[in-house]
């Protein structure tokens, strides 16, 4: 995705350097979104749909996720429950009491358990494209891997710590996906998350929710997103036909107009 340079703000959250971004009036007297971005990605992505909801009168604050942008990473290996706290004490920072959520992706995976464990502080919630239900394994993919972590930890066991550490690195640049290479200090955080359902915590959401999907999605299949539906008791989908992964740039003035009636009127959506 080609994106523009984006100014931000930093604020020390926690004891980490915390970098936004704003859209519109910090006056505003609508109640903010907070635009949370995916994996890998940073706030820059949540600039062309920032600012077409701050032209409809919204506030709009992007934060970059630590690890990600101008944002330092963590002191260690988070899960995303400690990613969900970490927007929390952003919250508290900005003195913003309650907020609606915009989570694609990774993002989406934080909204989901914001809505669960704080309800208090979510006035509503759209999952754009969201993370959260686990890939079907391919049976012979399922193999392999336990086949290679079962001659990784051998070799280590019996002290050939050099062969097993050879072998990791030849599985890792032959089967490992890109968001894994592309981690680096992240990559055990990575580990946590990626695989973790967060359907339980689905069903806990009480705030009203919408899913925006690309129905040529294949990073997050529609599949997984009507299992979201299918868990979130007020929650509602609109698929588009021609758009993917990342459905809210691809059909971009539909999901904007979609999203600026959706926040003013969340019980009805």
């Amino acid at each position: 995705m080609t994106t523009q340079s984006l100014t931000r703000v930093h604020h020390t959250v926690s004891g980490l350097d915390c970098a936004y971004a704003v859209f519109g009036d910090m006056g505003s007297t609508q109640t903010p979104v907070i635009a949370l971005h995916g994996w890998g990605a940073s706030a820059e992505l949540m600039m062309p749909l920032g600012k077409r909801l701050a032209a409809s009168g919204f506030r709009i604050i992007a934060p970059d996720l630590p690890g990600f942008g101008e944002s330092t990473p963590p002191p260690t290996a988070w899960s995303v429950h400690e990613y969900a706290d970490h927007v929390i004490r952003l919250l508290d920072t900005l003195e913003i009491p309650k907020a609606h959520l915009f989570g694609h992706s990774f993002g989406g995976r934080l909204a989901i358990i914001l809505g669960a464990r704080h309800p208090d502080r979510v006035a509503s919630i759209v999952l754009a494209n969201s993370a959260g239900v686990p890939p079907r394994i391919d049976p012979v993919v399922q193999l392999r891997t336990t086949l290679y972590k079962g001659m990784r930890d051998g070799l280590k066991a019996v002290g050939l710590t050099t062969i097993s550490n050879t072998l990791r690195e030849w599985y890792i640049a032959r089967y490992a996906s890109p968001d894994y290479k592309n981690a680096g200090v992240l990559r055990e955080s990575f580990v946590k998350i990626v695989n973790e359902s967060l359907l339980s915590l689905a069903a806990q959401v009480t705030a009203p929710t919408l899913l925006i999907w690309g129905a040529k999605d294949q990073d997050t299949p529609l599949w997984q997103g009507q299992k979201l539906l299918a868990a979130i008791p007020n929650a509602g989908i609109v698929v588009y036909d021609d758009a993917g992964h990342y459905s809210y740039l691809d059909r971009l003035p539909d999901v904007v107009a979609t999203l600026v009636y959706f926040y003013k009127h969340p019980t009805t959506g």
